[in-house]
């Protein structure tokens, strides 16, 4: 819970910047087109005048690399917001990589040392093995032999139980993932209206010349906005379904290992 309740304050102050930063720019781009037509009138006898000696008439763009490039696009916020997304999605990718492991689902180790026990009928030993091993499995079969004693009906309620919620822990994990990779074009949008509207907020302050430099900023900003929300939405939703299937193959036989090792406390129906 606290964990969903961090990611879920993240992400509205996310979202409660982007909505700031684009009534800071609504409100500039207002404030500009209110200064440029005041300035119109006088401007105009002023741009009849001769140009002075030696002063340039168009002065060269500088020239910028390509980080340079980036950070004056994308700008510090949307900047940030890509950063923390695509560093949320590398440490989610790595957590529930080491979740969808063999070792911490079904250990092998565990289902030949539990079989062990079981066929020298050390119940005792078995059940503090499968207690003290944090795996899926281990839980699964603790928790079966805990309700042994009430029935072998009961172990097996027991055991589903518990794997419900394990399962559950782990879709969980993975929903985050989802969540990133349906959440990043979302980011990407906005910031395409948002870098569409500097564009044409140019041609309105600048009339029917605008210039080419500032035009071309705000369409950087749509298209740039786009590509980075797609390049961090393809490989979260591809990792997402990739490791969900893993999962649920893994889930399937903890089943049915488990149901398994269980079989023999199930006595047969007399006739």
């Amino acid at each position: 819970m606290r964990h969903r309740a961090v990611l879920f304050g993240t992400l509205v102050a996310v979202i409660g910047l982007l909505i700031l930063d684009g009534a800071f720019q609504s409100a500039n781009i207002f404030t500009q087109t209110a200064v440029a037509q005041d300035e119109a009138a006088p401007a105009a006898p002023a741009a009849a005048a001769p140009a002075a000696p030696g002063a340039a008439a168009d002065e060269p763009p500088k020239e910028q690399n390509a980080l340079q490039w980036l950070y004056s696009s994308l700008g510090p916020l949307y900047l940030v917001v890509f950063l923390s997304l695509s560093f949320t999605f590398v440490a989610l990718f790595v957590m529930n990589l080491l979740s969808a492991r063999r070792e911490n689902v079904c250990p092998v180790s565990l289902v030949e040392g539990f079989e062990a026990h079981l066929n020298e009928k050390q119940y005792q030993e078995a059940y503090e093995l499968a207690k003290s091993d944090e795996s899926f499995l281990g839980q699964v079969l603790s928790a079966g032999l805990a309700k042994l004693s009430a029935g072998y009906p009961q172990a097996i309620e027991a055991m589903q139980e518990v794997g419900e919620e394990e399962n559950m822990k782990l879709d969980h994990r993975l929903s985050y993932m989802a969540l990133i990779g349906t959440l990043s074009p979302m980011v990407g949008l906005f910031g395409t209206v948002d870098g569409m509207i500097r564009a044409f907020s140019v041609i309105a302050i600048a009339g029917s010349t605008p210039k080419a430099s500032d035009l071309a900023m705000g369409i950087s900003t749509a298209l740039l906005t786009t590509l980075v929300g797609l390049a961090i939405a393809i490989p979260a939703l591809a990792a997402y379904n990739i490791l969900k299937n893993r999962i649920a193959r893994l889930v399937l036989e903890v089943g049915i290992l488990s149901e398994g090792l269980m079989s023999r406390f199930e006595k047969p129906e007399q006739e």
